[in-house]
């Protein structure tokens, strides 16, 4: 049996403990400081990116595997699910920024910061594939395994899933705390979190907590569907949470996701092991809801006035799509939708900059909103498709590896 961990060697308080660190230090570190960490930044967040392709290949693919004759149906229902997601938070927001925009008296003044000193080294450690190829070529393959029913290629990423496993163990997790407190430290040096965020506190705050609502509703539909108990799910999402909160990546954040998804006994494992994943690059439910406040924000208090009902529609539609495009970076959806920004909302380059200034200032708590998502999508699905465990005199689900122990 397993021997439980005492409390300060838990990931969620090494977390936490990164956090604080990191922001003590950006406050206090002098230039020659900050060139150190904003090096190690670079070179852990390269390996963790590195790391982010395989973790896809050596999870989806298998995963499909394993669904046998449910893998197309699984994965089109999924994608529906999170898009419908995506979709339906845009609209929420919408809705909830023509109901409370107008009401605000929000700050302009954008006071400035300072910039991070020249890195002392820069290693370009690229990954084997970009992300999105690494999703696609992990459905292919999955789906071309199951209709050749080749045992090789079966055994080849069953093995290749046991060995993500370990790298996400000994090396991912491991350098996590590191990195999220090097970019802790890196956010209070330049002075995005002492002097930006009281700007636009009160959106921010509103935005937060329109993450919470959606989320609360994703996990009550999750619940209905699979008749159990959401909170089995939501309440094991505390550290995967937290993670998001200092990668500002969902791709960044996937292995400590699938470790949370894991404890929860009422997921089945090989649907969770394929959702989570998948959705860690296609459900951005929270960067959505987000993106859409803050474009009606901007644009009320540049241009006057808020966007027109039709172009915030087409806008929402088509930012549920170009979202999946988004690089597993801070800042990554917005990026992705500039396109969009000026092309239907007509935003000119003041609006960019200061959207994408005020984005990055929450970027961290709409990306804890997609993780945390993605657990109750796994919910839904495990109800749909899977007899759940633990429902109905189910036994519930024991892992091969906790089997093992």
């Amino acid at each position: 049996m397993e021997t439980k961990k005492a409390w300060y060697q838990s990931l969620l308080f090494k977390l936490v403990l990164g956090i604080a660190v990191g922001i003590g230090l950006g406050l206090i570190a002098n230039e020659s400081t900050m060139q150190v960490v904003g090096s190690l930044k670079a070179l852990l967040g390269q390996l963790i990116s590195y790391c982010v392709p395989l973790i896809i290949l050596g999870f989806i693919t298998p995963a499909i595997v394993g669904l046998k004759e449910n893998a197309g149906k699984m994965l089109s229902v999924t994608l529906i699910i999170a898009y419908l997601s995506s979709i339906g938070a845009a609209i929420f927001s919408m809705a909830s920024g023509y109901a409370i925009i107008p009401s605000l008296n929000i700050a302009t003044d954008v006071a400035g910061t300072r910039e991070m000193p020249t890195l002392l080294f820069n290693l370009n450690i690229s990954p084997i594939m970009p992300v999105i190829t690494a999703l696609v070529t992990s459905v292919f393959f999955g789906l071309a395994i199951l209709r050749t029913r080749s045992i090789t290629m079966e055994n080849l990423f069953s093995e290749l899933n046991r060995v993500v496993l370990w790298l996400v163990d000994k090396v991912v997790l491991s350098i996590l705390p590191v990195f999220i407190a090097a970019t802790f430290a890196t956010l209070a040096y330049e002075g995005g979190i002492i002097h930006q965020l009281p700007i636009f506190l009160t959106v921010i705050l509103i935005v937060i907590v329109g993450h919470y609502i959606w989320l609360a509703l994703l996990y009550l539909i999750g619940g209905a569907i699979s008749k159990t108990n959401p909170m089995k799910v939501l309440g094991k999402y505390g550290p995967a949470y937290v993670t998001a909160l200092g990668t500002m990546s969902s791709a960044a954040t996937l292995s400590v996701a699938l470790k949370c998804a894991k404890k929860a006994p009422t997921l089945d494992a090989k649907i969770r092991d394929f959702v989570v994943p998948l959705c860690a690059n296609c459900h951005l439910c929270g960067s959505v809801l987000t993106e859409v406040f803050f474009v009606m924000t901007v644009s009320q208090l540049l241009y006057g006035a808020l966007p027109a009902v039709g172009s915030m529609v087409l806008f929402s539609l088509l930012l549920g799509i170009f979202a999946i495009a988004a690089p597993g970076v801070p800042g990554g959806t917005v990026m992705a939708s500039l396109g969009l920004i000026t092309g239907v909302l007509g935003f000119d380059a003041n609006g960019i900059a200061l959207m994408l200034s005020i984005f990055a200032l929450q970027d961290s708590f709409g990306t804890a909103c997609n993780v945390t998502g993605d657990g109750a999508i796994a919910l839904m699905i495990t109800g749909l498709f899977k007899k759940v465990p633990g429902r109905n005199g189910n036994p519930p689900h024991v892992d091969e590896a906790e089997a093992a122990v």
